[in-house]
């Protein structure tokens, strides 16, 4: 019985020549399992149904027969001398050979197409078995990216979170400080009117009236009197009012500052000073300024 060549097996099993011509040759004729193996791999590839060109065979120097100067082997030739077995044991006599059956072909058939379910499925274990790991590292990489953005975001939130903590705080020594600072000025005020004597002895005290005929016995002109304290009445927006005193040269930022402490403006409403007579409202720039210069002496309103 005649063994199918790699070939003839490829189109008994309903292959297109183009492919299996492509497939033993570039598996170099080495048997049915490494052709198939070939188109499988290579059964999507852009060129795989364009005509088969065999190679142009080199030309060997040597001896006679087996080493004259002889073309390659085509690829039918190559194919024949598969099937037959060692070129150089085989008669020329070709009628030896017997033709196989239509049984055989169909059984030698069955056999190529058991052995490429094998491998097809083979083939489909492999890719499932590459998807899953690839689906594997998609998710690895996923996670890690996951990871990555709520680190950020976490570190974003917490230097936000250290952000307003330092600005409650200082705040909160800015408030502590105007408060130290106005109960220094009130004890420092007590201290310098509490040690003196009784209003009523300075009230009821007359100096001399000097002469009128008596034109030397007249004292100096009278000078402007300098404030050292301004005592500020604030009225409210709800009508009410309330009252201190400050020294002369503080800011007016101190001011606004007792006011946000000892009103009932609520924390973190803004508001403006003006002062009714004559009408002025102050801005940002007058903060910095001292009472004095501003002229807001003792008894003013605003």
């Amino acid at each position: 019985m005649a063994e199918l060549t790699t070939l003839e097996s490829l189109l008994e099993m309903g292959f297109d020549r183009n492919r299996a011509e492509k497939a033993v040759a570039n598996t170099g004729n080495q048997g049915i399992e490494q052709a198939m193996d070939w188109l499988m791999e290579h059964e999507n590839d852009p060129d795989i149904d364009e005509p088969y060109v065999p190679p142009v065979g080199n030309v060997l120097g040597g001896e006679a027969h087996s080493q004259s100067s002889t073309e390659q082997p085509t690829l039918a030739d190559t194919a024949e001398e598969t099937a037959g077995g060692d070129s150089s044991f085989i008669e020329n006599d070709q009628s030896a050979k017997r033709p196989m059956t239509e049984e055989e072909k169909r059984e030698q058939v069955r056999r190529l197409e058991e052995l490429m379910r094998v491998k097809q499925a083979e083939r489909r274990e492999r890719e499932r078995a590459e998807e899953v790991e690839r689906e594997k590292q998609r998710r690895r990489q996923g996670q890690e990216l996951q990871q990555i953005r709520q680190k950020l975001q976490d570190d974003d939130m917490k230097k936000l979170a250290d952000q307003r903590r330092k600005e409650k705080m200082e705040d909160k020594l800015a408030r502590q400080r105007v408060k130290e600072k106005i109960a220094r000025d009130r004890e420092e005020r007590a201290q310098k009117f509490g040690g003196g004597g009784p209003p009523s002895t300075a009230a009821s005290y007359q100096p001399a009236q000097p002469s009128p005929s008596s034109p030397t016995s007249q004292g100096p002109p009278p000078t402007k009197k300098e404030y050292d304290e301004s005592r500020i009445q604030v009225r409210l927006l709800d009508g009410s009012t309330i009252t201190t005193v400050f020294k002369a040269q503080e800011p007016l930022a101190a001011v606004r500052v007792y006011v946000q402490m000892n009103g009932n403006t609520p924390e973190g409403q803004d508001f403006t000073l003006l002062s009714p007579y004559p009408r002025h409202v102050y801005t940002e720039l007058d903060m910095e300024k001292p009472l004095k210069e501003l002229g807001e002496h003792s008894g003013c309103i605003i």
